[in-house]
């Protein structure tokens, strides 16, 4: 498959990370200084004591498509190596990664982050997701998501007027309203969840480079924040979603 270098309008293109084709339409001769992305959780495939799969939460938002299954550990592993080998050969040299991930997904995405080149792990950012308790007047924090962040150099020390990078923050799953807007992705994120990652570890102008575009939330968050967005993602639906929400934020 060969693609063209995007011009103009904002684009999320069809492809796999794990393949040259897309990085190099997106990105073209230039290179993104921020890697920040959302790629497959390490779910592993449920099966029966027979070996045939199963599956009792089917149906549920966490099983709708699209949703990736790993047999093992050492299966994601491979995966994990295959894209993130791909994606920093993009980057500058000084460029962060953000990588959103589950429990199992840590310590594949650590290995293969060191292995590459970024040793510094600079820590966890974590996102509580908040819900609403109907019986009564309070907020609670039932479930969180973290994404690694790494580095090839430590942070340079904080000056007496620098801000502390952020940490932590909570926010439901669709404060913004944008999840039900654009199709209800499973692994969507709110504006206020993604932008102190941007404001952070890029500045205005650079690029955000995201393979794992899902609903286009990452790429959507750049553009809002000046930066320059490249994306792609492996489902042509979700594909042609994310382009429409960046040419309608653009316009």
């Amino acid at each position: 498959m060969s693609i063209e270098p995007s011009a103009g309008a904002p684009r999320c293109h069809h492809a796999d990370a794990r393949e040259p084709e897309g990085y190099w339409a997106a990105l073209g001769e230039s290179r993104a200084h921020l890697l920040l992305t959302d790629p497959p959780y390490c779910l592993l495939t449920r099966r029966r004591k027979g070996g045939d799969e199963r599956d009792p939460r089917a149906h549920k938002k966490i099983d709708r498509n699209p949703i990736v299954r790993f047999e093992t550990v050492r299966d994601y592993r491979v995966f994990t190596e295959a894209w993130m080998t791909r994606a920093v050969s993009w980057l500058t040299p000084e460029a962060r990664l953000v990588i959103w991930t589950n429990l199992l997904g840590k310590e594949p995405i650590t290995t293969v982050a060191q292995q590459l080149g970024y040793t510094h792990f600079l820590g966890e950012y974590v996102w509580g997701k908040r819900t609403t308790d109907k019986n009564a007047n309070e907020q609670l924090l039932r479930v969180y998501e973290v994404a690694l962040v790494f580095s090839r150099t430590p942070l340079p020390p904080l000056g007496p007027g620098d801000a502390p990078a952020v940490w932590a923050v909570v926010g439901g799953y669709d404060d913004d309203a944008e999840a039900e807007r654009w199709g209800k992705h499973p692994h969507h994120k709110p504006f206020s969840v993604l932008e102190p990652l941007v404001r952070t570890y890029s500045r205005p102008g650079e690029t955000v480079l995201d393979p794992f575009a899902g609903s286009g939330s990452t790429p959507a968050a750049a553009l809002r924040l000046e930066r320059r967005a490249a994306c792609m993602e492996i489902e042509p639906e979700w594909a042609a979603r994310v382009t429409n929400r960046l040419r309608e934020g653009r316009s």
